[in-house]
């Protein structure tokens, strides 16, 4: 596992703003707080070995006096590392808290802006299912950081204290090797270096592919439950034409990548779990079995042998910090490459946008009543042009047909509400909003009234007028429903739904209206009924249409051909 100095200043540049955001003199009282802590944790791991060789010195005299005051001193370690280690844990859980809920909403307010959500999917990047990269990623990438922050210091607090210890009891040895006899002072540190660098070594060589696997699993498991919620938010479909073999199918598929991906992380994970779990026995053993020979010698004490053993299990274990942590780093550095992808994105899209490119459709907004086109050209985004040189004005109260190709019409109507700059030329827009009834409105999941309402909040509208909109597009039996709690786009048809969005364009009343095959499941008669019935609660609002109605056309008073 290797890190670019291009990764830590990415994750700097993501994470850095929180330490400074408006909370930043609570969340650095955390943070200091947290390292105090650990610092207190240190201070009683070192007590701790000093009772430890007091304890088995009092062992080997035999005095009841010392092992009684060795019971009275461990009841208050006991005590204080409770204490220690609770509010260390509860500091660290804010911490970590305090750090999602601020990346979460940075990122879900660059994302859910201005239909960025939208618009950052027609772009080339690594930023694909944004949802398990808030949800999942965020949470991964925020906890570990501070899980290895915090294990990281208390490693290198450890080492610090720890090699003193360990240096002052390892003494010294002589080393002779026949004609020359080399004195070793401080021994086991050096043994405690030699140790865990091997075992450090061993473990980044077998950790390698962890990263890559654990990369690989994410994007899999992503994309499986992107699947099924796709499947269920488009359930009714699927149903009407039997399709539910095919979603087998897909999902058998797509599951096959998550047992693959399932398998190269066990394999790589295999590697280093027989490390770890080698070395953690290893570890016990080999500082008594080094400092034996001196304690059989008498040149040390039990209590120094006991002290000496902890102090380098202590040592190794701080520098064997890579090995122990191999497998939480790889997963901490996949989700923080998953979270920077989703960011580097939405970066990427706001600078394409804020450029005054000649090659992008730009939107400027005019003290006129109008809506204009001049020169305009949409293109697709593989470069082919849809079409070009569209000059038109339109004005408030007229009634447009846009006909010929329904895609590009599409693209003209996104291009006007700014989700389609591929392309050339301005749109000049009034300065009163436009509303765009795609051929399926949103119902959000919650009360009838607050779906119809959307995205307005449903306090702006009173229950008659919901009841008297309801009844003129004929859907008097909803009324009854309006407090109702349910998944309002799984449990009505499409023609109910279509009529709804109806219904939300006269609580509305806008001034300008794109309808972009927003009635295509009515009949014929009931189409053209809910064209005159918006001309007509609508006098002065323009409309445009895209529509396969051919009697829609009379309906217009003129034209526009893509």
């Amino acid at each position: 596992m290797q890190f670019s100095n291009g990764f830590f200043i990415q994750f700097i540049r993501l994470a850095g703003p929180f330490w400074h955001s408006e909370n930043k003199s609570a969340i650095r009282s955390l943070a200091l707080a947290l390292f105090m802590l650990t610092v207190m944790q240190i201070g009683i791991a070192v007590v701790i070995t000093v009772w430890s060789a007091d304890l088995f010195n009092a062992l080997e005299q035999r005095s009841m006096s010392g092992l009684f005051t060795q019971i009275g001193l461990i009841v208050l370690i006991f005590a204080a590392n409770i204490a220690v280690t609770t509010a260390h844990f509860k500091v660290k859980r804010r911490l970590q808290l305090d750090w999602r809920s601020w990346l979460t909403h940075h990122l879900i307010s660059k994302w859910m802006t201005d239909g960025r959500h939208y618009l950052v999917t027609h772009i080339q990047g690594t930023h694909d299912n944004p949802d398990g990269r808030i949800a999942e990623d965020i949470r991964i990438a925020t906890e570990s950081a501070i899980e290895l922050s915090h294990s990281l210091i208390y490693c290198s607090l450890v080492l610090i204290s720890f090699t003193k210890i360990l240096w002052t009891l390892s003494g010294t040895v002589t080393l002779n090797l026949w004609f020359i006899e080399i004195p070793i002072h401080g021994h086991l540190v050096w043994l405690a270096i030699i140790y865990a660098a091997c075992a450090s070594a061993l473990g980044w060589w077998l950790g390698r592919p962890y990263t890559l696997a654990t990369d690989a699993r994410q994007t899999v498991e992503a994309n499986f439950r992107f699947g099924l919620v796709t499947a269920r938010e488009n359930s009714l479909a699927i149903a009407l034409v039997h399709g539910e073999a095919n979603e087998q199918s897909r999902f058998v598929i797509l599951f096959k990548d998550i047992v693959h991906a399932w398998q190269r992380q066990t394999l790589a994970w295999s590697h280093l779990f027989m490390l770890t779990s080698g070395y953690s026995v290893l570890s016990m053993a080999f500082p008594i079995l080094v400092s034996a020979p001196r304690y059989i010698l008498g040149s040390i004490p039990l209590g120094a042998l006991m002290q000496s053993a902890q102090a380098f299990q202590q040592m190794a274990g701080a520098l064997s910090w890579p090995v122990d942590n191999m497998a939480r780093v790889a997963e901490w550095r996949a989700s923080v490459e998953r979270v920077l992808g989703l960011s580097n994105g939405l970066e990427r899209l706001e600078q394409e946008i804020a450029l005054h490119d000649p090659h992008r459709i730009h939107l400027k907004k005019t003290e006129q009543a109008v809506l204009r086109f001049s020169d305009l050209c949409i293109i697709r985004l593989d470069g082919v042009v849809c079409v070009h040189s569209i000059n038109a004005e339109i004005k408030p109260g007229e009634r447009v047909l846009i006909t010929g190709n329904a895609f590009t019409g599409s693209k003209l109507f996104k291009a006007i509400v700014g989700l389609w700059p591929w392309g050339e030329g301005v749109i000049e827009l009034p300065q009163d909003p436009v509303f765009f009834m795609p051929p399926r409105p949103y119902l959000p999941t919650g009360t009838l009234k607050a779906a119809i309402c959307y995205p307005s909040t449903h306090g702006e509208y009173t229950d008659s007028a919901l009841a008297e909109a309801l009844k003129l597009v004929d859907l008097e039996e909803l009324q009854e429903q309006l407090d109702h709690i349910d998944n309002w786009a799984g449990a009505l048809s499409r023609e109910q739904q279509q009529r709804l969005g109806v219904v939300r364009l006269l609580l509305q009343q806008p001034k300008w209206i794109l309808l972009q095959e927003s009635m295509d499941s009515l009949d014929s008669s009931c189409e053209m009924k809910m064209l005159r019935l918006i001309a007509q609660k609508l006098p002065d609002a323009a409309i445009l249409t895209i529509t396969n109605e051919p009697m829609a056309e009379g309906f217009h008073q003129r034209r526009i051909v893509l």
